[in-house]
């Protein structure tokens, strides 16, 4: 078992992560009839996929021997209709570290980050519009 997940009322709920015992809790978003005090479910989505994203990026990184420092990054998430879903994911993950990073090496990274499991378990209609702002100030979508 992975987590156990209880209905509290009130639009909330509270989570508890089997092996590590952390907690999270959530709450419906304002347009949704909640009072947006927690994340929402599809917060948590949104957030899931910039960490899986780091996270994946963390461990290239580690096999190939590139210096990779912190990663900051910026998430927002658009709602789409008909039926009510995550319509488009937007991550801008800054790499901070070395001054330069080599083409291969910001390749073997920004493919690591496009092929995280959350990034591949999403809609195919889900737009992932993701962009790495490399030290220096260049980026690639």
């Amino acid at each position: 078992m992975t987590a156990k997940v209880v209905y509290e009322g009130n639009l909330h709920t509270s989570a508890r992560h089997i092996q590590s015992g952390s907690m999270l809790e959530t709450d419906a978003p304002l347009d949704n009839g909640g009072k947006g005090e927690r994340f929402s479910p599809t917060d948590l989505v949104a957030t899931a996929l910039a960490s899986c994203m780091c996270t994946l990026m963390g461990i290239s990184a580690r096999g190939h021997n590139i210096a990779l420092g912190r990663i900051d990054c910026e998430v927002e998430k658009v709602m789409a209709g008909g039926p009510r879903r995550i319509g488009e994911i937007k991550v801008n993950l800054f790499i901070q570290g070395p001054a330069t990073y080599s083409d291969h090496e910001r390749s073997i990274l920004e493919r690591a980050a496009l092929t995280c499991p959350v990034y591949e378990s999403l809609a195919a209609d889900c737009i992932k519009t993701v962009l790495f702002i490399w030290p220096g100030g260049s980026d690639n979508a």
